[in-house]
């Protein structure tokens, strides 16, 4: 028990360290490259937005900081495994938790999805045309590339994990076949929707630092030692990224962090069979992506009537007069609390 969690925490501990190392060096880099968005808002939101918010300070803070954070994950994995390689002893193979079963897959996820977010940023950041104003044309193609991912672990769990059901709480297991792959594509979406909630400094990371906590415990429980550690390390580089975007944030998450974050998300849900505890826990995100859908909809079915002043609703509570401090303490702590829901729902159901 006591060697379990240790390997749930040095790894964190390590992946903190890592972030708060490689932080400096990747700022100076991001400035000096100027790597920020060069267009705005359109000018109807800006100018129903810009008493809240300050669009000069948008346009030159850096939003490729979601680096920081899947390179301190990538770098604590590399480094405990390489011990386990090179200083092979009871201690350092226990304490390495990459392991093909568990954490290989949302290693690989989180990278993967990483990249094409980066690869979004750098098309807003230094790209011209449409494409570079995050059109709706360039975001129906970044929902494709988000569906050909999770198609592809879809396929992985079911054919390669034998995964075919999932737990339904206090009812037992419900059989899906292969019926598990679009289900998986579908709860990656929705996870993916919910990255809208990056758009207030330190916003996202508090809150999806809860949401990995709450699965790192979840882990703990079933017994699931290498993904408890693996949801650990997120939450230590994410804790490591935090500190530098409470406000003033020194750079934005962007979609480099969310994309990756948000899809790995989902698969540490099914690794852990609690994908139906995942939208309680990560119920801020859920509002967030909901408040999005409902305006699109309320705009479109009742002649350009909105429901809130502006949408994803942290923005809306922003319009009303609300500090930015304040809409992300109060965000954080709905976080915590839905996490402690989950968990404890996780634990009775089981």
């Amino acid at each position: 028990m006591l060697l379990n969690v240790v390997k749930i925490f040095l790894p964190m501990i390590m992946a903190l360290l890592i972030g708060f190392f490689i932080t400096p060096i990747a700022t100076y880099f991001f400035y000096k490259f100027k790597m920020w968005k060069k267009y705005s808002r359109n000018n109807a939101t800006i100018n129903e937005f810009h008493h809240i918010h300050n669009e000069d300070e948008e346009l030159k803070t850096p939003r490729v900081g979601g680096i920081i954070i899947w390179v301190s994950i990538f770098f604590s994995t590399l480094i405990f495994y390489l011990i386990s390689i090179f200083f092979p002893s009871d201690f350092s193979i226990k304490i390495n938790f990459l392991s093909n079963n568990q954490t290989l897959i949302p290693l690989g996820v989180l990278l993967f999805g990483s990249l094409l977010g980066l690869w979004d940023d750098l098309i807003q950041i230094y790209g011209k045309g449409k494409f570079a104003q995050d059109d709706t044309s360039w975001r129906k193609w970044k929902a494709l590339l988000v569906i050909f991912i999770s198609l592809l672990i879809g396929i992985w769990f079911y054919y390669k994990l034998g995964m075919i059901s999932i737990h339904i709480p206090f009812n037992g297991d419900l059989y899906l076949g292969i019926l598990i792959i679009p289900f998986f594509v579908l709860v990656s979406l929705a996870t993916f929707s919910g990255g809208v909630i990056d758009g207030i400094d330190g916003l996202s990371g508090g809150v999806l630092t809860s949401i990995f906590a709450s699965y790192t415990v979840i882990a703990f429980i079933n017994n699931q030692i290498n993904i408890a550690a693996f949801s650990a390390v997120i939450v230590g580089a994410i804790l490591a990224f935090l500190w530098f975007n409470i406000p003033p944030a020194r750079f934005y998450m962007g979609e480099t962090g969310i994309i990756g974050l948000t899809i790995t998300l989902a698969t540490i849900a099914f690794l852990t069979n609690s994908v139906l505890i995942l939208p309680i826990i990560a119920m801020p995100l859920v509002i967030s992506s909901a408040s999005v859908i409902l305006q699109f909809f309320s705009k479109k079915l009742r002649n350009g009537k909105k429901i809130f002043r502006l949408a994803p609703i942290h923005h809306h509570f922003e319009a009303l007069g609300w500090p930015s401090y304040k809409v992300t303490m109060r965000f954080w702590i709905l976080s915590v609390a839905f996490s402690i829901i989950g968990i404890i729902l996780t634990i009775i159901s089981n």
